[in-house]
């Protein structure tokens, strides 16, 4: 009896198994087929060797395409030697510009690339599930014939029907990329409605069958239209060649694109209320950003920095806060002539952002929309700027490494990611120049990423809720005394070449601010953007005069640091003294901290010998304080780095606080 009812048992097992196991079975391959198989041929394809993936196409007979020449503002130029009246810092090296058009990759979107290579086709595709999920399913058909003659299909990760509610679904812009030189490329777009068309006296329009609305209850039915042009092979005029569009991206909201690009003239969903523009953008040619010049004083030993904190931007182009400003619409765009007005009055050779130039809280859902538009005052001046990230930064789902790539792209730039090895993103040093012929490193400019948020307890549910700012971690401090041990000691105050290439300016001894002369390292500033515990710590006296020193406004909000620390400042800035010399009294390297994150402080606060000042809120988008004015702090280094002055500028043009924080004129260490 017990061994039959055992049969009657696995039986029964056997009855349930079988199908289940077919079902999951069955499942599991048609995963594998549609979504994790991917068909090769050999690691030919995996290296991306195959001729329409990077080689140039030539017909016999026929030149292969000119370099682009550089975009108008590029500094660059190679001289084979130094012409006589050139400064050494508007002499780049003869390679910086060089770039293999032929190595860039033809089946990948990536908009900083500077690619000479022309569009042949335009597709639209809606995908009823994330394309990042579904892969090549959703792509526009294709053959292997068509994508070797006019290039696999690029997707732009960019959702237009983004902005057109939750049941829209993606619809994304694909496009063809060619090195064939008897292929017809694209010159132009435009958008029209259903009833409207392009001209009929111009021929080459092809119209993208899916609408641009496809999708989207509501809206009228909207076609992308593009317009071939030659072939490479027929294209003899340089003018030719940089009318070809060379790469398509996506813009949300009314403000600029990403620089070298342009609007379709009409946008695919209207801005309305809180539903935000969306633009395709395109480029034509090549377009190098223009590159920053080497950190230099000028003739008379000086150097200016510009600080800008806390701008807060946003998709849109921004709600002012806290301001009786009237009108204060579109604060983004207010903001930035504001910038523009402050670099026109003080005329700076470096503007620093220190961190939250993305307003995060849910407003800056497209990080590169809004990164496209933050440093366009600099970049309309032509300054050198830097920057530091800040809590909100990586709030809206890009993260740092993302944000810092694009950045490097913008035009003036001087980011550095920083090593990998340490904590955060954004660690880098910059030194400033002497003008002569020596190029003496006179000062040093220490950046740091003092993080977004700490992980609190919530973490454990395996939800990210922040719950404490972070702070600079261990591995940032050793890396910052590896990088101060490795400056090397100069003869100080410095003093130029005897002046015999660069004339009688050199001879001239009112330029040095007489002292006792030392071998030490340069003098350094250093900008994070949140502040250390020690910026709330009691103040340095003056020993001249017993009073506090404590310059600006303070108190009008909680303390803005975070809670944990790894001892930066005791454990990093007070340990990297400016010279080995026990005689010159263990001076601390760093005199001044630069940070934000606290919109309505803006003090300057001495402790233990090293100033530790808030840049104060300049942004109209960032949260402020009735009768409190927008402000900017500024760094006006003089002596070549030898002394080192602050004050502010408000948006009222009041020069406020003036004070000497290092050199001749500055409050004795005690």
């Amino acid at each position: 009896m017990v061994s039959f009812n055992c049969f009657k048992f696995f039986r029964g097992v056997r009855s349930i198994c079988a199908p289940v196991t077919t079902v999951v079975g069955f499942s599991l391959m048609l995963l594998y087929v549609f979504i994790l198989y991917q068909p090769t041929r050999g690691p030919g394809i995996k290296q991306k060797m195959g001729w329409q993936s990077y080689e140039v196409i030539n017909l016999s007979g026929h030149p292969t395409p000119a370099k682009p020449s550089p975009s108008e503002g590029d500094l660059s130029t190679e001289p084979s030697t130094l012409p006589s009246g050139v400064d050494w810092w508007n002499v780049t090296q003869p390679d910086d510009d060089k770039i293999d058009y032929s190595s860039l990759p033809l089946d990948i979107w990536s908009p900083t690339l500077p690619h000479d290579t022309g569009l042949s086709e335009i597709a639209l595709s809606r995908c009823l599930v994330d394309p990042e999920l579904a892969g090549d399913l959703c792509a526009p058909a294709t053959t292997t014939e068509q994508d070797a003659i006019k290039g696999k299909w690029v997707r732009v990760p960019r959702n237009l029907n983004l902005e057109g509610g939750y049941l829209s679904r993606s619809l994304n812009l694909y496009y063809r990329r060619t090195r064939r030189q008897d292929i017809n490329l694209i010159i132009d777009l435009k958008i029209y409605s259903k009833d409207e068309s392009p001209p009929t006296s111009e021929d080459g329009w092809h119209k993208v069958s899916t609408s641009l609305h496809e999708g989207i209850r509501g809206l009228p039915p909207l076609y992308l239209w593009y317009r071939t042009g030659k072939q490479m092979i027929d294209m003899t005029v340089p003018d030719e060649k940089s009318q070809i569009i060379t790469e398509l991206d996506v813009l949300f909201g009314e403000d600029v694109p990403w620089y070298g690009f342009e609007k379709v003239e009409r946008p695919t969903i209207a801005e309305q209320g809180k539903i935000q523009a969306t633009w395709i953008t395109y480029r034509r040619g090549v377009k190098l950003a223009p590159k920053a010049p080497p950190l230099h004083f000028n003739r008379d030993g000086k150097f200016k920095i510009l600080q800008v904190a806390d701008l807060h931007f946003s998709v849109s182009q921004g709600t002012c806060r806290d301001t009786i400003l009237n009108p204060c619409e579109h604060s983004d765009n207010l903001t930035t002539t504001l910038i523009s007005h402050v670099i026109d009055q003080e005329k700076p050779d470096l503007i620093v952002f220190t961190g939250d130039q993305l307003n995060g809280q849910g407003t800056s859902w497209d990080p590169k929309s809004v990164l496209a538009k933050f440093s366009r005052a600099a970049e309309q001046k032509r300054v050198p700027w830097a920057a530091v990230f800040g809590n909100h930064d990586e709030e809206d789902g890009m993260a740092k490494e993302q944000q810092m790539t694009l950045m490097k792209s913008l035009p003036y730039n001087l980011v550095e990611r920083g090593p990998k090895d340490i904590h955060g993103v954004g660690n880098y040093v910059l030194k400033v120049y002497s003008p002569d012929a020596s190029k003496t490193h006179t000062l040093t400019l220490y950046f740091l990423d003092s993080g977004s948020y700490a992980k609190g307890f919530l973490d454990f549910f395996g939800f990210f809720t922040p719950t404490e700012f972070d702070y600079i971690r261990q591995s940032q401090i050793d890396w910052f005394l590896q990088e101060s041990a490795s400056i090397k000691q100069i003869e100080r105050p410095f003093r130029p070449d005897d002046g015999k290439d660069l004339g009688d300016v050199w001879a001239r001894q009112d330029q040095i601010t007489p002292m006792t002369r030392k071998l030490a390292k340069p003098n350094a500033l250093m900008f994070f953007h949140m502040p250390l515990p020690e910026s709330y710590a009691k103040p340095d006296v003056n020993p001249l005069t017993g009073k506090l020193l404590d310059v600006g406004i303070s108190g009008l909000e909680p303390p803005g640091h975070a809670k944990n620390s790894d001892g930066f400042f005791d454990k990093g800035v007070l340990m990297a003294s400016e010279s080995v010399h026990a005689a010159n009294g263990n001076v601390h390297e760093v005199k001044v901290i630069g940070n934000g994150h606290c919109h309505v402080t803006e003090n300057c606060r001495r402790v233990q010998g090293v100033w530790l000042c808030f840049g104060g809120g300049g942004s109209y988008s960032g949260y402020g304080k009735i009768g409190f004015d927008r402000r900017f702090r500024i760094y006006d280094i003089s002596d070549y780095g030898e002394t080192i002055k602050t004050y502010k500028r408000t948006e009222h043009d009041e020069v406020i606080d003036h004070m000497v924080l290092a050199g001749n004129g500055a409050p004795p260490l005690s």
